[in-house]
C-alpha cells in the first residue's frame, strides 16, 4: 500500500486525485495528509473523503508525521518548485500538477534537485491519454507521414472556461506565467510528445483583446457587482454547494475570491496568443491560442515527408454533436484515408482515468510512452517561458537561453 499526500487542496487537488485514491484506489494508495494554506479549504477537502485523512497548514510537520512515499504538488503553479525540491530533499517522489513550474530559474533549480536526490517527479499530462492524441501518436508511430516538418495547432477556449481563467488567480502572471505556460503547457507537451522533437526557438505575439480593463462596467466581484444582471461573463457557479463549500465559505482565511470581475484592471495576462516554434531536429511549428471563442475546441494538422494528418475536437458548440472523432490522412499520391474514433465518456474523454489508473494501479503497460518526466514538464513550460519574453522583448528566444542544454539529457 503506497502512502500520499496532498499539496495544495483546491479544486484540482480534490476531485482529480484526492476523491481518486480514496474512493477508487483505495486497495494500492492510500492518502495520509491534506495541506493547505487554508485550513478550511483542507478541511473541507477531507470533510468529503472516507477515512479521516489528517489536515494541516503546516508543510515539515505533515510530512515529518505522515513519511509518506510521495507528494501530489497541486498548488497554485509558483509555489509548485518550492514544494517539489522540499519534498526531493526528503527522500520523497513527487507527482506535480502541470505546469511543473512557472519560470527558468525555479525549472532548473527542479531539475537540479532531482538530479542531486536521485528522486522522481511525475508530471500529470493528461492530455497524453485522451483517445484521439493517442491515437495520432500510434499513427505517428508507425510513420504514416514520415519525418515531420510542420506543425499547425490552433486551441479555442470558449467565453465559458475561458473566462474563469481571468477570474482566478490565474489572471495574474506571476502566478502562473499566464495561459502560455499555465494552459498551453498541455498543448507544447502534446506536440513535443507526438513529433518526437525539442523545441530549439520561439517568436510570439501576445495580447489582452477581451478581458482585463476592457469594458467600463465592472466591481470587484461579481456576487456583488451592480451589472451582474446585464454581463455576459457574471460567474456561473455562486450556488454551487461544493465551489461554495471550497472557496465562498473559506473566504475569510485568505481573501481569496473565487468569482473576481474579468474586467479587472490588475489582470496582466494575455486572452490572444500567438506563436512560431523552431525544433532542433527541424520540425516547424505554428501555434495559437485565444481564450473567447464561441465554442471550445482545438484543430491539428501534421505535415512530413509521407502526406498530412488533419485531426479536430469539439467540446462545445453544433460540432460538438458528433458521436465520433475524425483523422484524415492524406498521402502524396492522392490518397486519402479517415480514422473514426468514438468519443470516450468521462473527463477529457476518459483520459484521466487512464491516467490515474497508471499512477495509482500501475497494471498498464505504458507502450506510448504516455508517463511524462521532468524533462517533458520542461520541454512543454520553456516554450510558453520563452514565448512570454518573446512577446515582452520582441525578439526570438532560444530554449538555451533559460536552461543549459546538458540539464535536459536524456
Amino acid at each position: 500500500m503506497k502512502t500520499y499526500v496532498l499539496i495544495g487542496a483546491g479544486n484540482r487537488g480534490y476531485w482529480m486525485y484526492a476523491d481518486a485514491i480514496q474512493n477508487r484506489y483505495n486497495d494500492v494508495a492510500r492518502l495520509v495528509g491534506i495541506m493547505d494554506v487554508n485550513s478550511k479549504r483542507a478541511s473541507y477537502v477531507s470533510s468529503r473523503l472516507p477515512g479521516n485523512v489528517p489536515v494541516y497548514t503546516d508543510y515539515n510537520k505533515m510530512m515529518d508525521e505522515t513519511k509518506p512515499d510521495c507528494a501530489i504538488i497541486a498548488t497554485v503553479d509558483k509555489f509548485h518548485s518550492e514544494y517539489i525540491v522540499r519534498t526531493l530533499e526528503r527522500g520523497v517522489d513527487v507527482i506535480s500538477e502541470k505546469p511543473m513550474t512557472s519560470d527558468a530559474p525555479q525549472c532548473n533549480a527542479i531539475l537540479d534537485a532531482e538530479k542531486r536526490t536521485g528522486k522522481n517527479i511525475i508530471v500529470t499530462f493528461n492530455c497524453r491519454f485522451m483517445p484521439l492524441i493517442s491515437r495520432l501518436k500510434e499513427l505517428l508511430d508507425t510513420g504514416v507521414v514520415g519525418e515531420v516538418y510542420s506543425v499547425h495547432f490552433e486551441w479555442m477556449l470558449d467565453t465559458v472556461h475561458g473566462a474563469d481563467y481571468f477570474r482566478r488567480w490565474h489572471r495574474k502572471l506571476e502566478n502562473c506565467g499566464g495561459l502560455l505556460v499555465h494552459k498551453s503547457t498541455h498543448h507544447f507537451d502534446i506536440v513535443n510528445w507526438l513529433i518526437g522533437q525539442d523545441p530549439d526557438e520561439v517568436f510570439a505575439n501576445g495580447a489582452l483583446r477581451v478581458y482585463g480593463p476592457n469594458r467600463s462596467q465592472r466591481a470587484e466581484r461579481c456576487s456583488t457587482c451592480p451589472h451582474a444582471g446585464q454581463c455576459e461573463f457574471v460567474y456561473p457557479d455562486g450556488n454551487d454547494p461544493g465551489i461554495r463549500g471550497m472557496y465562498f465559505d473559506c473566504e475569510d482565511e485568505d481573501g481569496y475570491y473565487r468569482d473576481r470581475c474579468v474586467f479587472d484592471s490588475e489582470i496582466d495576462i494575455y486572452d490572444t496568443m500567438s506563436l512560431a516554434v523552431r525544433y532542433k531536429q527541424g520540425a516547424l511549428m505554428t501555434y495559437s491560442l485565444i481564450a473567447h471563442s464561441p465554442y471550445e475546441g482545438w484543430r491539428m494538422s501534421i505535415s512530413g515527408e509521407k502526406g498530412r494528418l488533419e485531426a479536430c475536437q469539439f467540446d462545445t458548440g453544433a460540432q460538438a454533436a458528433d458521436p465520433c472523432f475524425h483523422i484524415k490522412l492524406y498521402d502524396r499520391h492522392g490518397g486519402t484515408m479517415t480514422y473514426d474514433l468514438k468519443k470516450g465518456e468521462g473527463s477529457h474523454g476518459g483520459g484521466d482515468e487512464r491516467l490515474l489508473r497508471m499512477l495509482f494501479r500501475r497494471d498498464v503497460p505504458d507502450t506510448l510512452g504516455q508517463f511524462a518526466g521532468s524533462r517533458d514538464g520542461a520541454m512543454s513550460i520553456l516554450i510558453g517561458i520563452a514565448a512570454n519574453i518573446s512577446i515582452k522583448e520582441r525578439r526570438p528566444v532560444t530554449i538555451d537561453e533559460l536552461v543549459s542544454p546538458d540539464k535536459l539529457l536524456n
